[in-house]
């Protein structure tokens, strides 16, 4: 049972078991009956902004409706988009945000916490920030991570086999012949074509601190693509149309479309693969700060993190009992994780993105 709970026995190691949102338990000191934002009631609405399609569908469906369900009175409003896209929003209200709470990749929380978008948390504000893995941990407390999943390559098993293609091992494997007229990856200004590239600097002896390896292998890459995507739909699109059978993405997003009807399988490569971790945060001076926290609070409870992993594909951040079969599909080795810097990369971004602009983009297709 602990073999096939994989991750999510690492995580159990850390952080004590709290109640969950919804217990009947007193509160704790400080806190007042079942609100827990310093003893004072949510306001009457809360705007939380994250990733579309699938994401955006399970909080409307399923995360709303259930904190409706404890909080009857708020009124709650998605708005929807790319995370670099929600941290500009955010930097673009300051000191007057129309946002409360962001629900983003780690890479784009650090760039806004740089910015200092971002209110500090502690576990009087959100208790279950106790039973999330210290492996987790944001820095500053400026958020907290909600769930996580691997980044790796992505393939089309049938495509592969009646193509005679090889089945990918190494993020090197991006850079070989085989792969021109097969292959999809992203722009680096998506957290997947980024990890990717950061990715293949450390395949070939770099590292975030070290990118030359990584952009030289890039422009062999680039070579093969008659152009990178400009968003994960885009990469969903020609996955679905079989104009490729590669690409370079998330377990979780593999798993979802698995489910939809693709023949794909995700493959973590001998390098390693960086975990891409989701992180809600409070902005700062949000409107509606003790709706936010308890917001917060409810996405650690038991409920939701086991919702991240049966509907989504995203690994819990607290320990939390799956069925088995779920276990078994979002287990991998944790030995291959790769901890990316991401001060170093959201200071570095922007020069990578001027890079890229100038010498790898112009060489797509030749």
């Amino acid at each position: 049972m602990n073999k096939k709970m994989g991750v999510l026995a690492v995580l159990t190691l850390c952080g004590s078991l709290l109640a969950a949102c919804g217990s009947g338990k007193p509160a704790a000191s400080g806190e007042t009956g079942q609100d827990q934002a310093g003893g004072t009631k949510p306001e009457k609405q809360l705007v939380i902004s994250g990733n579309g399609a699938t994401v955006e569908q399970m909080m409307k469906d399923d995360v709303f409706k259930k904190f409706n369900e404890k909080y009857p009175d708020v009124k709650l409003t998605y708005v929807s988009g790319v995370a670099t896209e929600i941290v500009a929003k955010v930097k673009a209200q300051k000191g007057a945000p129309q946002i409360d709470v962001t629900v983003i990749e780690a890479g784009e929380q650090e760039a806004g916490r740089a910015e200092g978008l971002w209110e500090p948390l502690n576990e009087k504000d959100v208790p279950s920030m106790s039973k999330v893995s210290p492996e987790l941990k944001v820095k500053d407390n400026s958020g907290v991570a909600v769930n996580f999943t691997p980044m790796g390559i992505s393939y089309n098993a049938e495509m592969v086999k009646s193509k005679g293609l090889p089945v990918p091992e190494s993020w090197n494997d991006l850079a070989r012949t085989e792969m021109k007229g097969n292959l999809t990856l992203s722009e680096i200004s998506s957290n997947f074509g980024r990890s990717a590239l950061i990715m293949l600097a450390y395949a070939n002896g770099g590292s975030e601190k070290d990118m030359e390896p990584g952009f030289k292998k890039l422009e062999t890459v680039a070579g093969y693509m008659p152009t990178f995507a400009k968003s994960a739909a885009q990469l969903q699109q020609n996955l679905q149309n079989k104009t490729a059978a590669y690409t370079a993405w998330t377990m979780a997003r593999s798993l979802v479309q698995k489910d939809a009807g693709l023949d794909l399988e995700f493959v973590i490569p001998k390098e390693g693969a960086n975990l891409v971790p989701t992180v809600a945060s409070m902005v700062k001076g949000a409107k509606n700060p003790n709706a936010s926290k308890l917001f917060i609070e409810f996405l650690l409870s038991d409920e939701v993190q086991a919702m991240y992993a049966t509907k989504l594909y995203y690994n819990p951040a607290t320990k939390v009992n799956l069925p088995m079969d779920i276990s078994k599909k979002l287990s991998f080795d944790m030995k291959k994780a790769v901890k990316f810097d991401y001060e170093v990369i959201s200071s570095k971004t922007p020069e990578w993105l001027d890079r890229f602009n100038k010498e790898i983009a112009p060489k797509v297709g030749k």
